[in-house]
């Protein structure tokens, strides 16, 4: 890995928060009152790290579907009561981010209000004041590698300087196009054969299982 490093690229959901679980569990049952029958396995396969609008083109294209107006707005409220129930930063990256000596930022294909509410409830929020972009930024999101060019830019730092680090495969070929070094984070309590996935797909991309290991990929970062 180049350690030329001058940014680090987080992804929130999955990386920053254990969310995805939650988050997958609410969209099943959302859509299965639509008698879209899934599975989390199907999820982690399908959606993962993708925005909103591009899985409701997902449940069209194989479902012919067409989530009906209003769809999303429950969704998000039904997900955001369970966060406030269940939703806990990943284990040890409050630690993490208080000993970073590396600028930082967040990049998600979240809307902007669930991610200011997700890192809220977390207690992240005082970690990114100024720090977050989301899928609103920009046109296309993941794995298109637009979002993460945007961060960059706005962080002012050239994309061969930053290192993203990435639960998803959508997210993981995002920073690959953005002409970004990438970590695949497998620390998420949803990780299973998401692995396998991104791991057959891009071998060459470390992985990273924890947050204490990042110091040994990266030792200038603490």
């Amino acid at each position: 890995m180049n350690k030329n490093i001058k940014l680090i690229i987080f992804d929130c959901d999955g990386v920053l928060i254990d969310s995805e679980i939650i988050s997958a569990t609410v969209l099943i049952e959302k859509l299965r009152e639509l008698s879209v029958d899934i599975d989390m396995g199907y999820v982690q396969r399908h959606f993962l790290g993708y925005s909103f609008k591009s899985v409701t083109e997902k449940v069209f294209a194989t479902f012919s579907v067409s989530l009906p107006e209003g769809f999303e707005a429950e969704y998000r409220a039904a997900l955001l009561e369970q966060f406030r129930q269940e939703l806990q930063p990943t284990q040890g990256i409050k630690a993490l981010l208080s000993a970073l000596k590396l600028k930082f930022c967040l990049a998600t294909s979240s809307s902007r209000e669930r991610t200011s509410e997700a890192l809220r409830i977390s207690g992240l929020a005082g970690f990114f004041t100024a720090t977050v972009f989301t899928a609103e930024d920009v046109t296309r999101g993941k794995p298109a590698p637009d979002l993460f060019q945007y961060a960059a830019a706005k962080m002012g730092v050239a994309p061969s300087e930053c290192l993203v680090i990435e639960d998803s495969r959508a997210g993981v070929a995002a920073a690959i196009a953005a002409g970004m070094q990438v970590i695949h984070y497998t620390g998420g309590r949803h990780i299973s054969g998401a692995v396998s996935q991104v791991s057959d797909e891009f071998p060459q991309v470390p992985v990273l299982d924890s947050w204490a290991a990042l110091v040994e990929l990266l030792p200038e970062a603490e």
